[in-house]
């Protein structure tokens, strides 16, 4: 069953936070990780064990201290108005129809040969 971890981390920098993600992302049966440098929290959701992820923290450098262990947020449901929405058609090209000129007006690229002087003024032995 899926939970959701919620930890309060102190992290100052985003060096801090690269290394937390690295020290949590390894566990097994981690399905998602959210990381609030503004509130200093740790979100976990998946099968990880709690335990595990604090003491992942910790060798981190990082104290961990818990705010909530509990089931994921539901999903939220979408709303009546969005599915009522007509698609957008796209418009139909036609092979017949001719497209604009822009889209194949071929790039000119001019390469110049190199220069060859009959004496030069210095040699290589």
């Amino acid at each position: 069953m899926a939970q959701r971890t919620v930890l309060k981390v102190d992290i100052t920098c985003l060096k801090c936070k690269k290394k937390l993600l690295k020290a949590v992302t390894g566990l097994e049966g981690v399905d998602k990780i959210e990381v609030d440098a503004a509130k200093g929290t740790l979100t976990v959701t998946g099968n990880a064990d709690p335990y595990e992820i604090i003491v992942r923290c910790r060798k981190a450098g990082k104290f961990a201290e818990v705010v909530t262990v509990g089931p994921p947020p539901a999903p939220t449901k979408p709303k009546e108005d969005d599915k009522k929405k007509p698609e957008e058609k796209k418009p139909v090209v036609q092979k017949d129809q001719q497209l604009p000129n822009y889209m194949y007006q071929p790039q000119i690229i001019m390469i110049q040969p190199p220069c060859y002087e009959p004496n030069p003024s210095c040699s290589i032995m």
